[in-house]
């Protein structure tokens, strides 16, 4: 469905200017911006996929993986098409980086969306699988929605958003999980077609506003894991983000255009996690490894065993309901 955009300025000649995602694309008359989705006709921008779904699925919250965001409940997940990324390794390639035209999608409305979440015992709606921020007209009225509705709202993302159109959305948006894909610029603009700066920028913003924050850094061989750059994220992390910050370091698998690559030892991701213990913060975690220890939430005071996970499956939380642990007492970081 054509939709009229929001958050654009026309210029002359016909071209308009988008601020929605931090490339900020100045589009000609016919063309369109580099997510593919957002086009400008007749000096109007629109987008194409207002209430165009290519992915829909009832998801454990972990698989976000959002771990101390409602721990044990579903969310309700979609996904459109398109990207303001290229990355090479994206594992969501063939609706992120195809054309409508290649697509196989449905139609739905805000109004449905929230149905079938309530229908379906989550609770909250999370849009994953491609960019959230090049859907933002549908994200932004179905989160309205949501909220009325009594369910919390996600954001998986690469950050990669303005903040006026964070600002925008963030009356509505509860949680920004967001990926911190590497911690050098060289790496964006190679690997992603980006810049890491506005992905920072977003971040501190989202904190700011006081949406919940997990960062997800997926480490790559001889891409992004060598130990400094890893420090330095987890510096930066504890110094803008937050100690009590859930950071998930996760296993790379080759996929896409870094077939040729090989999956990330697991040392490295628990020497990343060994660093940012170091560094004072509280909740790192292993991720893509089944059954590893360290993807369970353990006190940072005293050690005890809070959150046991499996996979995406909880198998016990002791966490108490004033959000402390049972054996110390002392306060977790933790959205129940």
């Amino acid at each position: 469905m054509i939709h009229e955009a929001v958050l654009f300025d026309r210029l002359d000649n016909n071209k308009v200017q988008c601020h929605v995602c931090a490339h900020e694309c100045s589009i000609a008359d016919g063309k369109s911006g580099i997510c593919g989705v957002r086009v400008n006709r007749d000096g109007t921008l629109f987008t194409l996929i207002y209430n165009t779904v290519s992915s829909e699925a009832v998801d454990p919250i972990e698989k976000k993986p959002l771990y101390h965001f409602l721990p044990g409940t579903l969310s309700y997940s979609q996904g459109s098409i398109g990207c303001n990324f290229r990355c090479r390794h994206c594992q969501n390639w063939n609706i992120s980086q195809i054309s409508l035209e290649q697509a196989y999608t449905s139609e739905i409305t805000p109004e449905e969306s929230v149905v079938r979440a309530v229908d379906s015992g989550c609770a909250s709606m999370s849009w994953t699988y491609n960019e959230p921020t090049i859907w933002h007209e549908f994200t932004y009225d179905s989160a309205k929605l949501a909220h009325e509705a009594g369910l919390k709202t996600v954001y998986v993302t690469n950050g990669y958003i303005t903040e006026e159109a964070l600002r925008d959305i963030s009356p509505h948006l509860d949680a920004f999980r967001v990926d911190i894909k590497a911690f050098t610029d060289e790496f964006y603009r190679k690997v992603c077609g980006a810049h890491l700066q506005p992905v920072l920028d977003s971040s501190v913003v989202a904190r700011e506003l006081g949406m919940h924050i997990e960062v997800v850094n997926l480490i790559i061989p001889g891409q992004n894991d060598e130990p400094a750059e890893t420090r330095a994220l987890i510096k930066w992390i504890r110094d803008n983000l937050g100690i009590q910050t859930p950071v998930h370091f996760t296993r790379f698998y080759p996929m896409y255009k870094m077939e040729d690559a090989s999956p990330t030892p697991v040392a490295t991701l628990e020497n990343a996690w060994q660093m940012a213990k170091d560094a004072g913060l509280e909740y790192p975690y292993v991720g893509n490894v089944a059954g590893h220890t360290y993807e369970n939430t353990f006190c940072p005071e005293c050690g005890a065993l809070l959150i046991d996970r499996n996979g995406y499956r909880i198998v016990r939380n002791v966490i108490t309901e004033d959000k402390k642990c049972p054996e110390c007492g002392h306060g977790i970081m933790v959205v129940m």
